[in-house]
């Protein structure tokens, strides 16, 4: 029987950034994958000459685990401009960092959006956050929701253009995600510059299993791990299809749909996202801003024209645009899941008043496992060592993005390596 230090099960970014540690510790690290390429959810497809995400997804370099372990100047990213265009009733205006695009504080102004009650209410709301961010994650915590109804935040801003926005980064628009944790989101966005890399976002588990495999972790793909079975002595990993393994520690870095299906844990509640990738001939603006709809029209939470800030994704003479609807739980795929065609595309013209019959559907994802849900009070660490030789990573053991997933991998790779050096 083939036998190793470890196994991590799993390579997406928490299994990946936990096997390049282990490896760089000179463990002997093996990376199982169920699929026949790196990523989990960080996954992008060439499709008649489009670069698509498994969902819009974006990169954000202010992250400190991102700056710890990745080279972000390898990736090419392709930045965004901070800010979000609204869709109104009376037509669309525009909302920048004013910092990073002063020439747009008239515009932001002027748009109607922003009282002097909704500035002072959103000044107090992100302060603590901008100024001591761990006093944030250490004091107490309610549903964003509520901390807004309690500071006064009531007014357009709120309805018009918070809501909207962070539906689509929560995947939920009811307010019950922890307000300490849309704090910290905040925090990243206003620190930050988002991007894409050239070769789209599953360049960068690409990268991070590149450095795994320099430190010596062998990354075997299409190799689905059916069973786990414990004893004092280590474990043994049965893999469909090929011959059962042998490690003194297993780490657990599979998505939150399926951890429950390997270890006896509970599995963590998720959220649903489903994107609509369009090829057009015509950009429908010149803006690479991400819209939301103000007015709350129709299940489109945000869209944007991806090839505007990243034309990477997009063959020369056409232009690809993004729509991402929320997707309830029990949603079914096959039926088209909460939003239909029809709908997207007329929302989407009125967003971008623009003709969107004739754009070409290139594919939906249908993502039921999106994000974990991030409820209040924040937790933002759960242990990684389950006991024996089993350790668990992933982003629902953390915080729901890609600074969560590194974070957490680190995590049980130092945990393990604890374990191996008597506790220190």
């Amino acid at each position: 029987m083939e036998t190793h230090d470890t196994i991590v099960i799993g390579a997406g970014l928490a299994g990946l950034r936990s096997a390049a540690r282990l490896a760089e510790a000179g463990r002997d690290v093996v990376v199982l994958e169920a699929e026949s390429v790196v990523g989990g959810r960080q996954r992008t497809d060439a499709v008649d000459g489009f670069l698509l995400d498994r969902g819009f997804q974006i990169l954000n370099p202010a992250y400190p685990a991102v700056k710890r372990w990745v080279d972000v100047g390898a990736l090419g990213l392709q930045r965004f401009p901070v800010g979000v265009r609204v869709r109104r009733e009376s037509g669309s205006v525009e909302l920048t960092h004013p910092l990073r695009h002063p020439a747009g504080i008239p515009a932001s102004l002027g748009s109607a959006l922003i009282t002097p009650k909704d500035l002072a209410a959103l000044v107090r709301w992100l302060a603590p956050v901008l100024l001591r961010p761990r006093s944030v994650i250490a004091g107490s915590d309610r549903t964003v929701r509520a901390e807004w109804d309690r500071i006064g935040l009531r007014g357009p801003l709120r309805t018009q253009v918070l809501e909207p926005f962070l539906a689509g980064v929560l995947g939920e628009d009811d307010g019950t995600s922890s307000d300490a944790f849309t704090r910290l989101l905040m925090r990243m966005f206003a620190l930050g510059s988002p991007g894409l890399p050239a070769d789209g976002i599953g360049a960068l588990p690409a990268q991070l299993a590149r450095g795994a495999a320099g430190a010596g972790a062998d990354i075997r793909l299409d190799a689905r791990v059916r069973r786990i079975r414990t004893g004092a002595d280590g474990a043994e990993v049965d893999v469909a299809g090929a011959e059962t393994l042998r490690a003194r520690s297993v780490v657990v870095a599979v998505g939150p749909g399926a951890v429950g299906d390997l270890l006896d844990v509970r599995a963590p509640a998720t959220r649903g996202l489903q994107t609509w990738w369009f090829g057009a001939d015509a950009p429908p603006t010149a803006s690479a801003l991400l819209a939301v709809d103000g007015r709350r029209r129709g299940p489109v939470v945000n869209t944007v024209v991806i090839s505007n800030a990243a034309p990477s994704y997009a063959p020369r003479g056409r232009h690809l645009v993004a729509a991402t609807c929320l997707l309830p739980k029990g949603a079914r795929a096959d039926a088209g899941g909460p939003a239909r065609e029809g709908e997207v595309r007329r929302q989407l013209a009125e967003v971008w008043d623009a003709d969107s019959a004739g754009w070409e559907l290139l594919r939906r994802d249908d993502i039921p496992d999106a994000l974990p849900t991030q409820p209040a009070p924040l937790r933002t660490t759960s242990p990684a060592h389950l006991g024996g030789g089993l350790y668990v990573a992933g982003d629902y053991r953390d915080t729901a993005s890609i600074q969560g997933a590194l974070v957490s991998g680190e995590r049980a790779a130092r945990a393990m390596l604890r374990t191996a050096n008597g506790g220190r």
